[in-house]
Order: C-alpha cells, then structure tokens, then sequence
C-alpha cells in the first residue's frame, strides 16, 4: 500500500525540524507583529479567490479588528495543493488555509489545528445544530472539527446557452440519447458538443459519480465505502457510458488536453463561443460577476443560461446531484497567532458568508437559518438558482468528496485511461476494485 502524502510530509517537515530546529517558526516574518502593531494572519485558498468579494470581506474585517491585517493569496486549486505540501513541510504555510471535505482533508491531518475548543467558547454548547446535517457528517471526527465549513456546493450539473442552441434548431437535452443527436447537430455545424476539461480529474469524477448515480446511488456508495465489488454490472455500466462518451463524440475531440478553468469555462462564459459545459452550482455566480467581458454575455438583456440535468442511462429519470462543504478552513497547527486566526474564521462564517453568499453567490449555505437573499440576480438568474436550490433540497445521492485518497486517484486515472480508449470498461473496473482492496479506511 502506498504511503500517505502527508506521511511524507511529516517525514520531511522533522528532517528540517532536526536541521534547523525550527518547524511551525522559522522565518515566519510574515507573521510578527509590524512596525504598526498589527499581527498579520496569511490566509491561503483556492475559493474565495480574490477581487471585490474578498477586499470587502477583508475591509470589514479589518475594521471590527483594526489590530490584526489579512493577507490574502489566492492560488488556483491545483497550485494551492502542491504549495501547501511544500510550505507545511517547511513550516512556513499560512496561518488559514482552505481545504476540500473527504480525502484532502484527511491527508493533511497532522497539520490541522483542532478547532472544536474554540467553536465551543465562542459559540456555546451545541453549535453543530446550526449547521446543516450534511455538513457534520463530513466535518465531524468523533466529536473533534478539525475545520470549519465556509459553503456548500452540488455537483452533477451541465449547462447550456438556450440561444446558442436554438441557432441550430435544437432544445437543452434530457437524456443521453437527446444529448447525442444535440451533440451530432453541433459537430455538423463545427461547434463544439458537449464541452469538458477533461485535464481536471475532478470534472471527470464528478461526471462519473453523476453517471453511476443515476444508475443505482445505493451501489456506488457501497463501493466506496469497499462493501460492494466495482465490478458489480451496474457500476461496469457506468464506466461503459463515461467511455461511450468520448467514443461517441459526446464530448469535444481533445478534451483531455483542456481544462475547465480556464479554458472551457472562459469559452462558455465569457466568449460565449459553446453550447454546453459540465460544472456544477457555482456557475450560478456568474450573474453576479462584476467583470464586463462575463456580463455581455452571461448576464446581457437577451442571455439565456440554463443549469440541467442528464438521464444518463435513458430510464426516464434525470440523475441525481452530489453535494459537499465546498471549502472549509483549517487553521495551521503551527501558527504563531491561532487566536488572531480563529477570529477571522469566525466572522467568515458570519458576517463573511452572508456577504460571500447574498452578495456574491459564491457558495450555497452551509447554515440552517440562512435566508438566501442574493442581491442583482436578474430573472434567468434566479431561475437557474432556484433550480439548483430545489434538487439541493430533493435530488441529493449523496456526498461529493470521497474520503479515500488512493481510490480516489485509481478512480480518477482509470477514467483518463477509459476515455483514451486504452483499457476496457471491465478491466477499469477490476483495475478500481483493486485499489478498492487495497484502501486503508
């Protein structure tokens, strides 16, 4: 079985701790109180990126706590991972840091504060129960948080340009056959079909979750868990359709060398120059995105975006979607300044999420009593968002992130391998179930 990240990660970190007897401190200039007095707490995600959203947050901040300054860095996902094992290992990471749910999460546990100390003074005895059932069920380690959820997101969506669509006769597709014939019309007319960056691994889980899903959620999730065989005939299906997908032409030739972001998401969004993409809720907040370029054509007078699903195996019943804490925050366990950190924690899943979810829609809630009141949509918007809202509420499989980092990756590798046509469906499935096996849970 192959060694956890983070075990690496340790070894290393104790490599430079007996070098230079300085793990969680050294060099950490960043972090000492300034010439002005303030303690200055770095803060390193993916999602809340940076611009407006987050000045204001920090401005607000800054102003209920004129002793403490947020240093913001934003990274793209991929880039704030790599960055974080590096600067964890060195002792030199941020004092925040964002974190996916499920297998991230749990990779990098050695170096996450627990925070249920803190949760407890600031927010009295049974502070769990307002947040949603489902958000406890991926933050909650036998009574321990070793992060905090800051908003929800679903998984499973496709989405489309009504207008792009009706130039070429056609209508947003309900099943897989419908998104074939769309998908043969858009080719004829050299457009792109069904557009996916396949480079992200993420993308390709999700789209598989939300094929396997549709077959038999029940399975699927059995066999994460490793108590049903990925073998199973039903869950063989699912890899079958991912493959059939680019067999078929369903998705773009080439979908393997492009990602999501930025590039099939700036083509769809921005450009306006495709029909339909595979992304999730967030897109939602692209009707409240301050840029030009995105409202001319997302957000323009005459724009019509529609979020939908897909009955991926043609029964008569659109797939269900996947949810997860989109982003949660951990707090470094070598920081120098927790308290001053957990403030800012505080008030992002207060007074922060409130201006990140009604003024921005950069997230769903992740609290029970939370109105969503988002400010500026405008009618196809709301639209969108109040579809998305309903199969949150009704049409949830179940989780997003998987907590098996090993898995997670055969799974992800072996849908590469199925969508070069370099392995068949069947040996995916028993290559996965082997991984499976072999999973430490």
């Amino acid at each position: 079985m192959k060694k956890r990240t983070v075990q690496r990660l340790l070894a290393a970190a104790l490599t430079l701790t007996m070098l230079g007897g300085c793990l969680g401190g050294c060099g950490k200039k960043e972090n000492k109180e300034g010439e002005d007095g303030k303690i200055t707490i770095t803060v390193q995600t993916w999602n809340p990126g940076e611009g407006e959203m987050m000045d204001q947050i920090i401005a607000e901040f800054e102003k209920e706590n004129p002793d403490i300054k947020i240093n913001n860095v934003y990274l793209p996902y991929s880039d704030h991972m790599e960055k974080l094992k590096i600067d964890l290992a060195s002792g030199q990471a941020a004092d925040i840091y964002g974190m996916q749910t499920g297998a991230p999460l749990k990779e990098f546990r050695d170096f996450e504060m627990d925070l249920t100390d803190y949760a407890d003074k600031t927010w009295g005895d049974g502070w769990e129960e307002q947040y949603l059932d489902f958000c406890n069920d991926q933050l909650d380690e036998d009574g321990k948080y070793y992060a905090m959820p800051l908003g929800m997101s679903y998984a499973g969506f496709a989405w489309a340009d009504v207008n792009f669509l009706k130039k070429y006769g056609l209508e947003v597709p309900g099943s897989l056959d419908e998104l074939k014939k769309c998908a043969e019309v858009l080719r004829q007319n050299n457009e792109f079909p069904l557009a996916i960056g396949a480079k992200e691994a993420w993308i390709n889980i999700d789209t598989w979750m939300s094929i396997a899903n549709d077959i038999n959620a029940e399975k699927l999730y059995s066999a994460i868990e490793g108590e049903t065989s990925f073998t199973d005939e039903e869950l063989v299906q699912s890899f079958q359709i991912w493959q059939s997908l680019f067999q078929d032409g369903v998705f773009q030739d080439g979908a393997l060398g492009v990602s999501v972001y930025n590039d099939i998401a700036d083509m769809f969004r921005e450009e306006g120059s495709i029909a339909m993409e595979l992304d999730g809720s967030w897109v939602c907040g692209e009707y409240l995105n301050p840029d030009p370029d995105r409202q001319k054509i997302f957000n323009s007078e005459d724009s019509d975006h529609r979020a939908f699903l897909i009955d991926w195996n043609n029964d008569g019943k659109t797939c269900p979607v996947t949810a997860t804490v989109d982003v949660s925050l951990c707090i470094n366990k070598n920081s120098r300044h927790p308290d001053e950190a957990w403030k800012f924690i505080d008030f992002m899943l207060n007074e922060g999420q409130d201006i990140m979810i009604n003024d921005y829609l950069g997230f769903f809630p992740v609290k029970k009593d939370m109105e969503l009141e988002v400010k500026g949509m405008s009618e196809n918007g709301m639209s969108n968002l109040e579809f998305i809202q309903k199969e949150a509420n009704d049409n949830i499989a179940g989780y997003r992130e998987m907590a098996y980092p090993e898995l997670k990756q055969a799974i992800g590798d072996n849908l590469a391998t199925l969508a070069l046509g370099d392995i068949t469906p069947e040996k995916a499935a028993e290559a996965v179930e082997a991984a499976s096996k072999s999973q430490e849970r």
